[in-house]
């Protein structure tokens, strides 16, 4: 129970209107937390050996990557080579866990209360936010590197030995971006941890859409957690099998959600798009690897999976399993007077914006290439591209599909369960 304190507010709303000692260790675990997963995932995939004792501006760039922000490549070999590259990707893992962190200590003052104002929200977010973004500051100091790049020459050392220059390649975070980026990205995680957890108080004019959105809300995230969750088994199987652990660690520390993601999309029957050619390639199965190698962009679907490997059609079997539970656990954790109809109106609405999200965090874009005068990409075998990206609108359309029909189901299923709201039969 909360205690009043002089003026008729409580304890709990003092911590929250002064609580800049719970946001200054909010925003310090989430920074250790993406740290320390996104250092163990590079020293796994070898960048612990990279030159120079870059490692730490590394694992900074990663940070700021995953927290959201922007990271520009660029590269030069004199006057009259370049180097071109460019990257657009998610180390989902990384995001993952310090999206997972910044909520628990969102959320951890707010326990216990019924209702907040708007005020006092705002104010503790605002809070966690400036010491966020002085945490992005700094990462994005520190995540600027420049790297001479060996072999990379096609010419056979004209570039090196006439010109006086050799490739080089380095990267550094665009501060202004980062900064914006990383906001709107913090500011995600909050709402989403309020819309999720059923005891975060809301101020007194949202009650009433709580009803309709929470439920859904947790149902999505269990839905992606579960996936990773499971992904992360079979990758441990994969480890204790096959070996290859440390390129297996890798993939789990960093891009683990990239992959699981993706394969949720594919069981619901979406389709992307993309390639992967040189020897940068996808931290995923062969299976995906291969399809994607070829000279033109190819389809990435559950059909063209399978005639890779007839086990992929189990996709659709875990997908439907695990939407329908979805829909089942949105039901049950909604009142009871809400029918069947609405429950799939909802879980629609719902896996709709979830495939979204899915879509824009989940796609990739790299390209590595030298020029010589402006001509061509001379790359040879250093060169590549690796792209994915999503047929959104199918996707979209399917998810509503999906999502109308497990929530139908989910709501008849969970007829049964006694729910919050439900009032049992009056006894003689």
């Amino acid at each position: 129970m909360s205690t009043q304190g002089p003026g008729g507010g409580s304890d709990d709303g003092r911590r929250v209107a002064h609580g800049w000692g719970d946001a200054l260790m909010t925003a310090l675990a989430g920074l250790v937390a993406m740290g320390v997963t996104g250092a163990l995932g590079l020293w796994a995939a070898g960048a612990a050996e990279l030159p120079g004792g870059s490692f730490p501006r590394v694992v900074a760039a990663v940070v700021v990557m995953a927290a959201g922000g922007s990271v520009a490549l660029s590269g030069n070999a004199g006057d009259l080579a370049r180097t071109h590259a460019d990257i657009s990707a998610l180390p989902l893992s990384v995001t993952l866990v310090g999206a997972l962190v910044l909520a628990a200590g969102f959320l951890r003052p707010l326990r216990h209360r019924a209702v907040a104002t708007t005020r006092e929200l705002a104010g503790w977010a605002g809070r966690i936010a400036v010491l966020w973004l002085l945490v992005l500051i700094g990462l994005s100091l520190l995540a600027r590197q420049t790297f001479d790049v060996p072999g990379a020459d096609p010419t056979g050392g004209v570039i090196g030995d006439v010109f006086d220059a050799s490739p080089r390649a380095g990267f550094r975070a665009e501060i202004p971006l980062t900064l914006v980026l990383g906001l709107v990205w913090l500011a995600g995680v909050l709402v989403l941890a309020l819309l999720v957890s059923r005891g975060a108080p809301l101020p007194a004019g949202l009650v009433r859409f709580q009803e309709s959105v929470r439920p859904v809300a947790y149902a999505m995230v269990a839905l992606l957690l579960a996936y990773v969750l499971v992904g992360l088994v079979i990758a441990l199987v994969v480890v204790v099998t096959r070996g290859h652990p440390a390129e297996t660690f890798a993939v789990i520390l960093l891009g683990l959600p990239n992959l699981v993601w993706l394969v949720f999309t594919l069981g619901l029957g979406a389709s992307w798009e993309g390639k992967a050619d040189g020897p940068f390639g996808l931290p995923m199965p062969q299976v995906l690897d291969s399809v994607l190698r070829a000279p033109d962009l190819s389809t990435l679907n559950v059909g063209t999976l399978a005639d890779q490997d007839g086990r992929v059609w189990w996709c659709v079997v875990v997908a439907a399993l695990f939407t329908l539970a979805a829909g089942f656990l949105a039901a049950a954790r909604s009142p009871a007077r809400m029918r069947p109809w609405q429950h799939a109106v909802h879980m629609a609405a719902a896996l709709a914006l979830t495939v979204l999200a899915v879509c824009l965090l989940v796609r990739i874009s790299a390209h590595y290439g030298l020029s010589l005068l402006g001509l061509g990409d001379l790359g040879g075998g250093l060169g590549g591209e690796v792209l994915l990206r999503p047929r959104l609108w199918g996707a979209l359309g399917l998810a509503l599909v999906w999502g109308l029909v497990t929530g139908f189901l989910g709501g008849l299923l969970a007829a049964r369960v006694h729910r919050r709201g439900e009032v049992g039969p009056a006894s003689a």
